[in-house]
């Protein structure tokens, strides 16, 4: 048995540094949290008893510096670190460095990660085993037959490096992409190749181990719905799976763990398909679904990990399954723009948790979300007896959330939870690319809101259309995006909306309106930001207007063929191109990075490049221009 952890370093940032400090909390261990200098004033830092510098912006500098976190530790007298997931928590080198400082690590030994560090080494590792797996390919010797193809970074996870192709032509062009990915992303541009399954499911199981040879299995959770190839929605346990092949997985899951030596907290995946399970890879740390899991078990997964850490042993069995759980994970993220990160001030974050609804967030209220990491804001979990009820329960938390600042996938996050493939259990990883279209099409009801909105702000003085006492028939109008608003402030004090005749304003107040359409009453909840966006929460959605503008902003013409920077980031490759080359149409020119992900900007037309105003490892704010391509006449 190794002495008590007293004090505790995690190694991470944002929402998993505050869910592993809550345990500390819970167990009188005292914190340690470190940061980045744009995160000096994070929400994590905040809640930590102790702050630790990290010197710079990019997570190169600052979070994936083992040393720097290392020296952290004892500067801070912390006797143990944690890794929480993502940056260094799959690094076998600092699980080395926090031992030979003579650290607690709260992870598995850097053997069993470095064996599992490599997908290519894990999966003969996995086959040496008995585990089953997909039959690898040669990327330099496919044809035809072996389409369509998953190609995959060795090193790393995340989505990061990961394409797939479904034609031949496409091969080389993708195969140098995904290797440039992996490089930049993890330092390895190893890349492999397996047979991608098209309505295959994403399903793993967590297992838990302690030093005196118990390995525990904790069920099973689907992790199927996904965008560029990460997570999205989970649940526990998997739905749709039978006795048998639930127990090939825990058993394929159990010889993983044995086959490394493994000790602590892990997840093996597996893809499943015709009945069948292929080993994926195994995540030697916590995963960010973990809170399913821990619902429907009555566990922390933390807390077990720390004991694991200190030389506990573990129970002979673990609690038994009860009901169901689904978490969903809410991002600063257009899904309507191809995922396009959003940054900013998130004005508001409130998220109801009756019983059954758990929140774990990496922002408050003002906090910032900044271009540097993850988009990640929350992840809300409901539990409850059933999936159905579980589903229902998450749907309806997220619906009343006020998430005020950034776009985020809130709606489609509700959408998604409602489709009725998803509510059947019979979801794939294909389901985005099979559904992203409904999914993000515009919310009915928008030119309600727009009308609350400017209602709304006419019945204050002080708000962008009030003060009209002295002039009550007086018609004043409001734009929000698309949509116009005509009304009048009338001698009784009610407002006469002429745009929309079939609406009647029941009640109107500055923050506050309701509205009656159809015979049907509803509020409307309007808080303008101090970006100047509009945001109309009602019961059942929301909505983000953006006023416009009385004049048109100069700012707005651009040249034709001009590219712009959908967001602020950093260029890590531009397209081997000279000016005066031809370019295609949907060809893309630069590639941007930004929270984590990889961001392609395409020539929106067919023509000549005739401007190039960029260059890898450029920092580029939203809006810039970029290059410019001017278009071929057509015939």
């Amino acid at each position: 048995m190794n002495p008590l952890i007293s004090s505790l370093l995690v190694a991470n940032r944002g929402e998993i540094a505050r869910r592993v400090f809550r345990t500390c909390r819970e167990l009188g261990i005292s914190t340690v949290a470190v940061h980045s200098d744009p995160d000096a004033g994070a929400l994590h830092v905040r809640e930590a008893d102790a702050a630790v510098r990290l010197p710079g912006a990019a997570p190169a500098d600052t979070y994936l510096r083992a040393d720097l976190v290392v020296a952290a530790a004892l500067a801070a007298g912390a006797d143990a670190v944690h890794p929480g997931y993502g940056f260094l928590s799959e690094n076998a080198d600092f699980a080395r460095a926090v031992l030979d400082a003579g650290l607690v690590w709260v992870g598995p030994p850097p053997k069993a990660i470095e064996a599992m560090a490599s997908k290519t080494r894990a999966k003969e590792l996995m086959a040496a085993a008995g585990v089953p797996l997909l039959a690898p390919l040669d990327p330099a010797a496919v044809t035809g037959a072996d389409l369509p193809l998953l190609l995959k970074a060795a090193a790393g996870g995340g989505g990061r490096g990961m394409r797939v192709v479904r034609e031949l032509g496409y091969l080389a062009v993708e195969l140098a992409a995904a290797r440039a990915e992996a490089r930049a992303a993890f330092g390895d541009g190893e890349v492999f190749a397996e047979p991608y399954l098209e309505r295959g499911r994403h399903v793993e199981v967590q297992v838990l181990a302690d030093a005196h040879g118990t390995v525990w299995t904790l069920g099973t959770r689907d992790c199927s719905l996904q965008r560029r190839h990460q997570k999205v929605i989970e649940e526990a346990p998997a739905p749709g799976l039978d006795e048998e092949l639930r127990a090939t997985l825990e058993d394929a899951a159990v010889a993983a763990a044995r086959a490394v030596g493994y000790t602590g907290a892990g997840t093996v995946e597996f893809l499943v398909a015709g009945g069948q399970a292929y080993f994926l890879e195994m995540n030697t740390r916590l995963q960010v679904e973990h809170p399913v899991t821990e619902a429907v078990f009555g566990i922390d997964l933390v807390a077990l990990q720390l004991a694991c850490a200190e030389g506990a042993a573990l129970p002979p069995a673990p609690p038994a399954p009860r009901g169901h759980a689904v978490e969903a994970r809410l991002y600063a993220e257009d899904p309507a723009r191809d995922f396009a990160p959003g940054t900013g001030v998130l004005h508001r974050l409130q998220v109801p948790t009756p019983d059954g609804v758990r929140v774990d967030a990496g922002y408050a209220d003002g906090d910032t979300v900044t271009v540097h990491y993850d988009a990640l804001l929350a992840k809300v979990v409901a539990s409850a007896p059933t999936r159905a009820e579980a589903v229902r329960r998450l749907a309806a938390a997220l619906e009343r959330a006020r998430v005020h600042g950034p776009v985020t996938n809130r709606e489609l996050l509700v959408r998604s939870l409602r489709h009725p493939e998803f509510a059947a259990g019979a979801m794939d990883t294909g389901f985005y690319g099979r559904h992203l279209a409904e999914l993000t099409a515009p919310a009915p009801g928008e030119e309600y809101a727009a009308v609350a909105a400017a209602l709304a702000a006419a019945s204050s003085r002080t708000g962008r259309f009030g003060a009209f006492r002295n002039l009550p028939s007086q018609p004043q109008s409001a734009h929000y995006g698309d949509h116009e608003v005509r009304y009048r402030h009338t001698r009784d004090g009610s407002y006469a909306v002429d745009s929309h005749p079939e609406v009647r304003a029941v009640a109107v107040a500055p923050g506050l309106v309701r509205l009656e359409v159809g015979g049907v009453t509803r509020p409307y909840r309007v808080t303008e930001a101090a970006d100047g966006q509009v945001h109309v929460d009602t019961a059942t959605t929301a909505y983000r207007l953006t006023p416009r503008p009385r004049f048109t902003d100069p700012a707005e013409h651009t040249a034709p063929g001009s590219l712009l920077a959908p967001m602020p980031g950093t260029v890590t490759r531009v397209a081997e191109l000279a000016l005066g080359d031809r370019v295609v149409a949907g060809q893309p020119l630069v590639w941007l990075e930004a929270m984590k992900m990889e961001h392609r900007v395409i020539a929106p037309a067919s023509g000549t490049l005739t401007a190039l105003h960029t260059a890898p490892g450029r920092q580029v704010e939203v809006g810039a221009l970029l290059a410019v391509v001017q278009e071929e006449a057509q015939p």
